[in-house]
């Protein structure tokens, strides 16, 4: 057997692509260390995203391209780093958030919200501290998908402290109303309720903070857009033609206020019929793909039509912990790595490890 080198490892490591990042773990930076003891090798891979569930394999494609090259000793440690990335210009990032990222879609009726807390348990279950903001004020739905209820404590009189369940920090307006009181209230006052949730909230140390936007391009849109710092943005629709119309615009919304675009996420790709397992497009087929294509950016899943995704959301336990090991419950899990990894590869921002600088009189 020919003698184990760093830079043999390294050269096999460099053929090693991680399929979130798409890019070798060398080129993505995500080598730590490397230790020899003779044939022994331990190799330290820190992911800068949340990847709970995909280490395992992970460690796999490692020790296996290791072996290829008759490097069986091989240890494998996979630990994940998040850090903060850069927004729109002249926005004030929010403290103790490291990272906000916006789901919207251009039409209603598309699964958004339900994407959206999946999609926030998902990211949580991979080891990400993660938080939720419901910015629909008209139609506040996260409480009773996330099984909670009650008010928000006040310590101060000033603040809300978030409430919690499934390890993810939420805040809604549908936790300081009625269920069944209609919020009657035009934009200005709606804009000015989506900015005190969001910033009257002790948010506690987020890698993320998802934040589920109501349907359209409006006010709350626009306000979220401009003067709340988001570091990148998720599309979700359905393949049916008027759902795309309307995605392209939400699309376009967050182009023009310059929040990158993490990518599209696909709802309702198929119907999975409960009693059979019969898989049928019923709202067509490849709208998503087709739209990410034609905007360069990238699918990063599609999601069945299945009930018990409703019914997991309706009774407050949605799929990803109703049921951590379907199918279903992994593709969330596999859109939220690589929305995750997406955001990664996108500019640090540095702000924090700037001094203050105070100019004093002497």
């Amino acid at each position: 057997m020919s003698e184990v080198t760093r830079e043999k490892i390294e050269q096999v490591l460099d053929q090693v692509k991680d399929p979130h990042l798409d890019a070798s773990l060398l080129a993505a930076k995500a080598v730590q260390d490397v230790r020899i003891a003779g044939d022994t090798v331990e190799i330290d891979l820190c992911m800068p995203y949340p990847c709970a569930h995909w280490a395992d394999s992970l460690k796999a494609l490692v020790t296996d391209a290791l072996a290829a090259e008759d490097i069986s000793s091989a240890t494998v440690n996979v630990t994940h780093k998040i850090i903060a990335h850069s927004v729109q210009h002249g926005v004030k990032r929010l403290e103790n958030v490291k990272n906000i990222i916006a789901v919207a879609s251009g039409k209603g009726g598309v699964g958004k919200s339900t994407t959206s807390v999946n999609l926030a348990l998902a990211l949580a279950s991979e080891g990400a501290t993660v938080g939720l903001l419901d910015a629909d004020i008209y139609g506040p739905s996260q409480p009773r998908m996330m099984g909670l209820s009650g008010q928000p404590e006040s310590a101060d009189g000033k603040s809300l402290e978030p409430m919690e369940n499934y390890g993810v920090q939420s805040m809604s307006i549908g936790f300081l109303i009625d269920e069944e009181t209609p919020m009657i209230w035009r934009g200005p006052m709606v804009t000015q309720a989506l900015e005190q949730l969001l910033n009257d909230t002790r948010w506690r140390d987020l890698d993320y903070l998802i934040i589920d936007l109501p349907p359209g391009t409006g006010d709350t849109q626009l306000t979220l857009a401009q003067k709340v710092p988001v570091s990148g943005a998720i599309i979700v629709t359905t393949p049916q033609d008027i759902a795309l119309l309307d995605a392209r615009k939400g699309l376009k919304m967050f182009e023009k206020v310059e929040v990158p675009i993490l990518g599209i996420v696909e709802n309702m790709s198929t119907h999975v019929c409960s009693s059979c397992g019969h898989e049928e497009a019923i709202f067509g087929q490849g709208g998503g793909q087709s739209m990410a294509s034609d905007a360069g950016i990238e699918l990063l899943g599609s999601l069945p039509l299945e009930m018990s995704i409703r019914q997991h959301a309706d009774s407050g336990k949605p799929t990803v912990v109703a049921a951590p090991d379907s199918r279903t419950a992994e593709a969330y899990r596999e859109i939220a790595r690589k929305a995750a990894a997406r955001l990664s590869r996108q500019a640090k921002d540095y702000t924090a490890k700037f001094p203050n600088i105070v100019i004093q009189n002497t």
